[in-house]
């Protein structure tokens, strides 16, 4: 084999070159921030930071919530090593129709979004049960890590 094929590689293509995560510090990490524990991307919920021993770093123990299930994690790492942190993004969308399981919602150039499932909590109930009452409601969905999840809903301002 020539160095020339030995050197080839093929790389997956990625949306809009947007990585999923970036690395930060573990030091640097706050409570209310995000960070990826056992790949989910959490919310940190707590962390504390314990004393160099005498043969090593000091340690960050991080208690986080997965943003999308709601399951608690628990990790501990170096302070000195990084750690990846979600690219974690809030969009607020119309809600247009609930069908079948799925919301139907419009994004700013018109289009429909109709891949956001409802919910299987009681705020998704609630939220159908509004709807089918005929208020007008704006969804916030939340997507990090090729994931999307309906968050939240408020009722949409009246216009005078």
């Amino acid at each position: 084999m020539s160095a020339e094929e030995e050197h080839h590689e093929e790389f997956e293509t990625v949306g809009a070159g947007a990585s999923l995560t970036y690395p930060i510090q573990c030091s640097a990490l706050r409570k209310n921030g995000h960070v990826v524990i056992k790949g989910r991307p959490c919310k940190i919920v707590d962390m504390s930071t314990s004393k160099t021993g005498k043969h090593g770093h000091a340690k960050v123990h991080l208690v986080a919530v997965d943003i999308f299930t709601g399951k608690k994690l628990e990790d501990l790492s170096p302070s000195t090593h990084n750690m990846d942190v979600p690219n974690v993004v809030r969009i607020e969308y119309p809600l247009l129709d609930v069908d079948d399981g799925f919301l139907s919602l419009m994004k700013d150039d018109g289009s429909t979004k109709d891949d956001i499932k409802v919910p299987d909590n009681d705020m998704g109930s609630k939220m159908e049960e509004e709807f089918h009452e005929g208020k007008e409601l704006i969804v916030t969905v939340v997507a990090a890590m090729g994931e999307e999840h309906a968050l939240s809903y408020k009722e949409a301002p009246k216009a005078n």
